[in-house]
């Protein structure tokens, strides 16, 4: 497990994603000059395909030229201010100045740059967003094209955020309600466990009161004035780096970026205050937090000093130790948890950094209600057993077989690797101090490195770094306070800790038995289609093939597998006849445990599993084309003889239990629960049902339902990416080609088919047990299937222009709601079915106000067409997308899925773009028209218990 893992675990970074230091900043002496960038200290050697940069005023630069996908790029800027840098009076303003970014410059007017974007074929949340954290605040811009304005356009960006931001009183006035939605959405049980869980670990600590998102009290205190002293005191060219990956000559884009860069005026950059203090001497102490939603978990943690332990060769070679020891106890645990009677529903242990000032080792059981007890003495079991025994050879080599496959799997792909991928590699050079190399020099140091790979080697290299679970911390949480309290905690620890553990037991390799189905199916049909050149490929036995060979990717085939039935299963009379399909994988194979397995297929690139979609039974997988065989041959055995075992009932029943408690613990958890029965008038196929008929499902009821359809259900295959055709088409022949004789054909499933939308449009009300403040105001309208091309297409706009209209309205001038949504839906599922929804999260008081101005503007949208710069605002995203489908595999993916059992989805793609360019306004307000009629909505209010509407 990896050094950060564990801490980003406990410390939950969706809720420290968009959320905030002591009076001031500390007086500390200054640090040694650091190298301008890390590489410059190692000898690790850096992967010459970046380009890097310091202009004279102190800001960095990196530039990385690739054509994956190609005419797209990727646009970051890196601040290092986040809320560890504010005052006590300034909590949240790295957060509130990352928000007023968006609010007016010197030269983009306030409200304008989110338009601007939006016409250049960028979608807000999609391609423009920023994050704020403790030590940095990031800004993204994700550009469809290749196309040297649109670049200069991105940098301008970055440049008036970086130093030209107006921070006008009104726009702030205006911000401070939407970040004070966005805090109230976020107070969640998830978030007040995580504040209790950071006073806990680290009571005298800075950053456990520096939550990004700040207080309500700073946050209503913040005027202009101040925000700009923040913006200008951490904003500063010392402290920031642009990046930009993509399809550009890096000449291009160094002189693009100096341009609008080199004349930022150097400011002194003021050291960030420690995030600490972390005390690896604090003395032993209990917790315990309850709440109805959250899980029971015991957490065993212990700080110590931080391992001042910079990038090296050396210390690479360390780290892979460490995490194959890591990986060892984990394996361990999880092995634990597919027992028949499992002591936990999952537990794992890890080691962390603190920020830079300490390190800790937590060690997190996870269990059913009033299984604490039980779980940490068998976790506590496997840490002391590690510790005491150590590690097998035949473990250290299933951990190598896997660490070595992830290696040769990025050297063989490395010419091809995606903006997304490489622009990772250098942020952990911008954050961390990580050198981004080249996949293939790591993978000859990883074989040169396997000889030296001991199981003595990988346990002393694990307790280098782990922290002694001596006297620790130990956290509850859970729905219900552990019997004994604090007390019996302690006490379970103590008796753990000095309990007599055994040697483990070894297990006897084996082989996989899944190689031979018989005698390789017959070719019957092979023709290429005209268009888009996907290969159509039937077998004697019925099986369809899709082959599509692309460049995209090097040394990667994308893999996805559909068999009849799906949720065309799910009757009124059987309602959750599929609903364990989420836990089919966990049951094996006939000859194979589903643990077993995962030791059979180590260091091989594999999927396993079968999932339940609306009309198949489906599975997707990523391989290469060295396992590509054995990919087959586990989706073959997995029709042939599912193994049904007993450890995946059991983790559904635990699942299902703490589902059905979380019920009700948020706005959106309470809607999702009742929604489906609501627009269905609780037709049981749609509705959610009880949790008693939940825990009722066995194995035996689900192969009793689905066992027909994977025996004889029509099966098509779609194979995309670097592969060699006939190789492929061999290898299918002896797996799923060597099945014996199914349906040729996709059933219809006629009657399964009807779905109604209720006719009772009175209001509901719903209620949730969280915040007093927090509501969650929903419309929704029938509308229509998909078979109609270009009224679906005229659909998807629609909701383009209402998000965009209803974003500028209850967002950006009336401050109501952080992220209020549109939705719209035309499957080719079910027959003249889709539906339009409208939501916004709001106060409670603000509810009839965010009511009146929907219908003002559903009013408006069915009165006169919207104007030319909100179609255009809506619908250049929408093409860009459409663009660049067939920029990756999984986009050809789309096309060749299900392409001989439904034709008609190249017709489809092939005329979208002409659709979607020939739509007017004129065709929206038809539409608005027709089904957004605010009398015929049917509204859904989620508000908080004993509060009134």
């Amino acid at each position: 497990m990896s050094r950060k893992f564990l801490f980003a675990l406990l410390l939950s970074a969706t809720a420290l994603a968009a959320c905030a230091p002591q009076q001031g900043r500390l007086a500390s002496a200054a640090p040694p000059p650091k190298p301008t960038w890390a590489f410059e200290a190692s000898d690790v050697p850096v992967d010459e395909g970046y380009r890097f940069g310091l202009l004279p005023n102190g800001m960095r630069y990196v530039i990385r030229s690739n054509a994956t996908p190609k005419g797209q790029a990727l646009v970051r800027m890196v601040v290092n201010a986040g809320s560890l840098d504010e005052a006590d009076d300034e909590r949240g303003y790295a957060h509130f100045v990352e928000h007023m970014a968006f609010n007016g410059s010197t030269n983009v007017p306030e409200g304008e740059m989110i338009k601007l974007l939006e016409r250049l074929g960028l979608a807000f949340g999609a391609d423009t967003n920023a994050s704020t954290g403790f030590e940095r605040t990031t800004y993204m811009l994700d550009l469809p094209r290749g196309d040297p304005a649109l670049l200069d356009t991105a940098l301008m960006l970055m440049r008036e955020t970086a130093s030209e931001l107006t921070i006008s009183e009104a726009a702030v006035a205006r911000e401070r309600g939407v970040i004070l939605s966005e805090k109230r959405d976020r107070n969640t049980f998830a978030l007040r466990n995580l504040e209790d869980q950071l006073q806990f670990l680290h009571p005298r600590a800075r950053y456990t009161n520096r939550i990004p998102i700040g207080t309500e009290e700073t946050l209503n205190g913040a005027n202009a004035e101040r925000l700009r002293a923040f913006w200008r005191r951490e904003y500063v060219p010392a402290q920031t780096t642009v990046l930009v990956v993509g399809d550009f000559p890096a000449e291009a884009v160094e002189a693009a970026i100096k341009a609008r860069f080199a004349d930022w005026q150097p400011a002194p950059a003021e050291l960030q205050p420690p995030a600490g203090p972390f005390d690896p001497k604090a003395a032993p102490r209990e917790d315990v937090f309850i709440d109805q939603a959250l899980s029971e978990r015991v957490t065993i943690s212990r700080d110590g000093p931080w391992l001042k332990e910079p990038d090296s060769l050396a210390q690479r070679r360390e780290n892979l130790l460490r995490q194959i020891g890591y990986g060892i106890v984990n394996r361990r645990l999880l092995s634990r948890t597919r027992e028949g009677n499992a002591p936990f529903r999952g537990a794992g242990i890890g080691t962390a950094d603190s920020f830079r000032e300490g390190r800790a080792t937590n060690l997190v059981v996870e269990t059913i209600d009033g299984g604490w007890k039980r779980g940490l003495t068998t976790a506590t079991e496997e840490y002391r057993r590690a510790l005491e025994f150590g590690f097998s050879q035949a473990e250290v080599a299933e951990q190598i077989a896997n660490s070595r496959s992830a290696a040769r799997n990025a050297a063989a792909s490395e010419s091809t690797r995606s903006h997304g991928t490489l622009l990772g590699a250098v942020l952990a050079l911008v954050t961390d101090d990580v050198v981004p190399d080249k996949p293939s020099r790591s993978l000859e140091r990883l074989e040169a490195f396997l000889p030296e790979i001991t199981p003595d080697a990988v346990l002393a290299a694990l307790k280098r770094e782990l922290v002694p679970l001596d006297q620790p911390l130990i956290r509850f949480q859970g729905r219900r306070e552990p019997i004994g309290g604090t007390k019996a905690l302690r006490e379970a620890w103590d008796a753990a800790i000095k309990a007599q553990v055994s040697k483990p037991e070894s297990k006897a390799a084996g082989a996989f038995a899944y190689t031979d189905f018989g005698p390789a199916g017959q070719v019957v049909s092979d023709v290429t289609g005209p268009r888009f050149g996907i290969r159509q490929v039937r077998f004697a036995n019925g099986v369809m093939l899709n082959l599509k060979r692309t460049d995209l990717a090097k040394d990667r085939i994308s893999v996805r597998l559909s068999v009849d039935g799906g949720n065309m299963l799910v009757t009124r009379d059987n309602p959750l006849s599929t609903q364990m399909m989420n836990v089919f994988g966990q049951g094996g194979l006939g000859k194979h445990s589903r643990d077993e397995l995962d030791s059979l297929l180590a260091g091989r690139t594999v999927g396993m599993g079968l999932g339940s979609g609306a009309e198949t039974f489906a599975a997707g997988a990523t391989t290469t084309p060295a396992d590509l065989e054995l990919q087959l041959q586990v989706l073959a055995a997995q029709l042939a003889d599912p193994g049904y075992r007993a450890e995946g009932e059991v983790l559904f029943r635990q699942t299902i239990n703490n589902f059905f408690a979380s019920l009700g613990a948020t706005p959106d958890s309470a809607l999702g629960a009742a929604l489906g029965g609501i627009l269905s008038d609780q037709d049981p196929r749609f509705a959610l049902g009880k949790v008693e008929d939940y825990r009722k499902l066995t194995f035996p009821q689900l192969k009793a339902a689905i066992g027909d359809r994977l025996s004889k259900g029509a099966i098509e295959l779609a194979l995309v990416g670097d592969l060699d055709e006939a190789q492929a088409i061999a290898f299918v022949a002896r797996t799923l080609g060597a099945l014996p004789a199914r349906e040729t054909t996709f059933q219809p499933y006629a009657e399964q088919r009807e779905r109604s939308f209720t006719k009772d449009r009175s209001p509901r009300l719903l209620r949730h047990n969280g915040a007093k403040d927090q509501a969650l105001l929903t419309l929704h309208w029938p509308t229509r299937d998909g078979e109609d091309l270009k009224e679906a297409i005229a659909l998807e706009l629609l909701q383009r222009v209402v998000q965009v209209e209803l974003t500028d309205t209850l967002r950006e001038a009336l401050g109501k709601t952080y992220s209020p949504g549109v939705g719209a839906s035309t499957p080719r599922i079910w027959r003249g079915y889709g539906t339009f929804a409208l939501r916004a999260s709001v106060d409670v008081k603000e509810v009839a106000a965010t009511r009146a101005a929907i219908r003002r503007l559903l009013e408006e949208l069915r009165k006169a067409p919207v104007s030319a710069d909100i179609v255009q605002r809506a619908r250049a995203p929408m093409l860009e997308n459409l663009d660049a489908v067939l920029k990756t595999n999984a986009g050809w993916m789309g096309l060749a899925d299900r392409v001989q059992s439904k034709p008609d989805g190249i017709d489809r793609f092939v005329s979208s773009r002409a659709i979607m360019t020939a739509l007017t306004a004129d065709d929206l307000l038809a539409l608005a028209r027709r089904y957004l009629d605010p009398e015929q909505g049917l509204e859904v209010l989620v508000l908080p218990e004993g509060i009134e509407p």
